[in-house]
């Protein structure tokens, strides 16, 4: 429901007035009103959009025609006298000290056209105009203030006026400088507008990360960006490795006076100064135009290369360079009028579902996969789709047969946007979610606070098998020559059943099969008898334990000599190593000691696979430095660095991170709102608690190595 309306109900009426523009009158306006609002609840506040930005746009366009032919029945909270709101109940809210405006549209090369008529004629140039072009990221918009050169706040867009504070969570990102040289202008306070975005790697190994862990993955980099700067632990949204692009200065205060173009002539120097005093500024993707021609030519020419920029771009924004002829085009309540947003064509396109496989994982999560009529999106042809989970089904009610739109976003699995129910028929049915397990008919069983269906049968055959084609996988024990095939021809020869299978092979019997010879099967053993060697982190990641991702692999092997210590460790043991939590933990220590693992320990050590740390699961040990073999943790919100930059700088003196107070910890730093660990760290008694300034102090020794933003 959305203020007493089913949503459901709310996109029907919205997909009828697409279906039909023109038969949308004055009448219309209350209905049309609530559904705008509604998908810019959906889109800014739940960032879960349920309608593409272009359709967003359409309705948008068709409001905006009704009122110019209606002013009388222009009302306050219409959404062309207001921006769209990502105000939360979660946060406290802060003014912005300028507007935080949304943007003009475009789609054509004739609506740049029309751009430029119009501010030729606000600004009376006769001439060209000189325009930059910069990239429009598909992110999180984010206001970031500054005073005397230091980041004080960081918000969301809000309502325009006041955002969400979210200074916590905007201190956790790195490419953020946290003291800017703005005195180098003369200039004392000064409020930024940047995008929250994460890196197209970062975002694919992000989604692999939740597999691994048996998460939901996200469906695009912006919803994972922006779900990341809400999070009420800092912490987590660290994990998410989020940019901050800075693309705008709109309020600079200090020696000069009040007033951007007291420092600066043209948003181009505007920009150069950011970039040279230490923000992220796309200058690659920078483009400075004499003429709208030149623009348009450039649009054309950006939208082909989009898929070489590494963050996910859905456009471009157009700017009049000269500050004093922004000064003389004005703003609208609701967008500057000397800026334009060009959006390149959607990564969507309209199939029919015709279809639902249920697929098993590894750790027996149970995945829909849509099959879909043949489609060209994107440049690949697409035939499946992502649907998530149960919910995401229902949710989005989407049904066989029906005409769904479908995205494809970088390398993310495409999956359905929404379902077009207008276009339905006797044909279409629900999709049933299966009970039991489609492989081995065992009744499934959801987890409290999970999404996602699991088949609980560990010897599931599918389940066995996919766990076997992730142990040889390349970031696992990577043996080559025995992929997804191989692995499943030796399952159904009834030659694998666990992971200690793989070096018991019968390689005579491989020779005899169809596909093998003498010098494939040679190269296999070759392979399979090297992958004895690797260190113990690969086997660790291989063995499919529940929560443990490669990096978490990587982190346990460098706290034992032998796998098998692990067999004796309790759960707080595990929950002293930095990042690993009372899930993982949990995780790890049922997994070790089950009598099976010991089995299979044991089976591995008679067959030659190493279970020692070798020196690649060795960390790099610091034995010199002001903390050399002390541990150390920060909590509360420091003043002068990131948590991150913090933890780096006491690795750099010597010293070990921990996640947790315990018996093990020699310091603690102390910030602001510091809570439980610090009310901890006095009751153990024996832990050196000291704040930010002393740990600088401390580590000043190693000052050399302090980060850029700390000198």
């Amino acid at each position: 429901m959305y203020q007493g309306v089913p949503e459901k109900q709310l996109i029907e009426i919205g997909n009828k007035f697409l279906a039909h523009p023109d038969r949308v009158g004055p009448d219309d306006l209350p209905a049309l009103r609530r559904i705008l609002h509604y998908h810019e609840w959906r889109y800014y506040v739940k960032n879960d959009p349920v309608i593409s930005d272009y359709d967003y746009d359409r309705l948008y366009k068709i409001l905006q025609r009704i009122e110019s032919e209606h002013p009388e029945l222009i009302t306050p909270d219409s959404p062309t006298q207001r921006i769209g709101s990502d105000l939360s109940a979660d946060f406290k809210t802060a003014r912005h000290l300028t507007p935080f405006l949304s943007l003009e549209n475009s789609y054509h090369p004739d609506d740049l056209n029309d751009f430029d008529r119009q501010v030729r004629k606000l600004t009376g140039e006769a001439g060209p105009i000189e325009y930059i072009v910069e990239p429009k990221f598909d992110g999180s918009s984010l206001g970031l203030l500054y005073e005397n050169n230091i980041l004080v706040r960081g918000t969301t867009r809000g309502n325009g006026i006041e955002g969400d504070d979210i200074t916590n969570n905007v201190k956790t990102i790195t490419s953020l400088p946290l003291r800017a040289h703005f005195s180098a202008k003369g200039i004392t306070k000064a409020e930024l507008r940047g995008e929250g975005i994460i890196r197209k790697d970062n975002f694919a190994q992000l989604n692999r990360d939740r597999e691994q862990q048996g998460l939901d993955l996200f469906a695009n980099a912006r919803n994972a960006a922006a779900g990341a700067l809400r999070m009420k632990d800092p912490k987590e949204t660290a994990a998410r490795k989020l940019d901050c692009i800075v693309y705008q200065l709109t309020f600079a205060e200090g020696q000069n006076g009040t007033g951007v173009r007291r420092y600066f002539d043209t948003h181009g120097e505007v920009l150069h100064f950011l970039s040279d005093i230490g923000f992220l500024v796309p200058h690659d993707f920078i483009k400075t135009c004499i003429g709208i021609r030149e623009v348009i030519a450039y649009c054309a020419d950006a939208e082909a290369r989009r898929e070489a920029y590494p963050y996910e771009i859905d456009g471009l924004v157009i700017k009049v360079n000269r500050l004093d002829l922004q000064e003389k085009c004005g703003a609208t309540a609701h967008h500057p009028r000397w800026a334009i947003a060009f959006k390149f064509k959607a990564k969507q396109a309209v199939t029919t579902l015709e279809d639902v496989q249920f697929q098993v994982g590894k750790l027996g999560a149970i995945t829909p996969v849509g099959k879909v009529t043949p489609v060209e999106l994107a440049g690949v042809t697409i035939s499946s789709v992502s649907l998530h989970n149960e919910d995401f089904i229902r949710s989005k009610d989407i049904r066989i047969g029906d005409r769904v739109i479908i995205e494809r976003a970088g390398e993310v699995i495409p999956y359905i946007v929404k379902s077009l129910p207008d276009l339905r028929d006797d044909h279409v049915r629900p999709i049933r979610f299966p009970s039991e397990c489609p492989v081995c008919h065992t009744p499934l069983v959801k987890k409290e606070g999970e999404a996602v269906w699991r088949c609980p049968n560990y010897d599931c055959p599918e389940q066995v098998v996919q766990r076997l084609i992730h142990f040889v996988s390349k970031d696992a024990m990577d043996i080559d020559g025995m992929g997804e095939s191989q692995v499943r021809k030796f399952y159904q020869l009834q030659w694998l059943h666990d992971f200690d299978d793989i070096y018991k092979l019968p390689y005579d019997k491989i020779r005899a099969l169809d596909g093998f010879g003498d010098k494939s099967v040679e190269n296999l053993r070759r392979a399979i008898e090297a992958s004895k060697t690797n260190p113990i982190y690969r086997l660790l990641f291989g063995l499919s334990i529940p929560h443990v991702g490669l990096k978490a692999a990587k982190t346990i092997a460098a706290h034992v000599g032998h796998l098998r210590e692990l067999q004796q460790w309790t759960i707080e043991q595990f929950t002293a190593i930095k990042d690993v939590g009372p899930i993982m933990a949990q995780s790890i220590h049922d997994f070790f000691h089950r009598p099976r693992t010991d089995r299979l320990l044991a089976s591995f050590e008679a067959l030659g696979v190493n279970l020692k740390q070798t020196d690649d699961d060795r960390p790099v040990v610091i034995s010199s430095g002001p903390l050399a073999g002390r541990t150390i943790l920060f909590t509360g919100t420091l003043q002068h660095m990131t948590r991150t930059e913090a933890q780096k700088l006491a690795e750099k003196a010597g010293a070990q991170n921990l996640s947790g107070v315990s018996k093990h910890l020699n310091i603690l730093v102390v910030g602001e709102k510091a809570g439980s660990k610090l009310r901890k760290a006095r009751e153990l008694g024996t832990v050196q608690i000291i704040d930010e300034q002393e740990f600088l102090k401390l580590v000043e020794a190693g000052a050399g190595d302090k980060p850029e933003r700390l000198r």
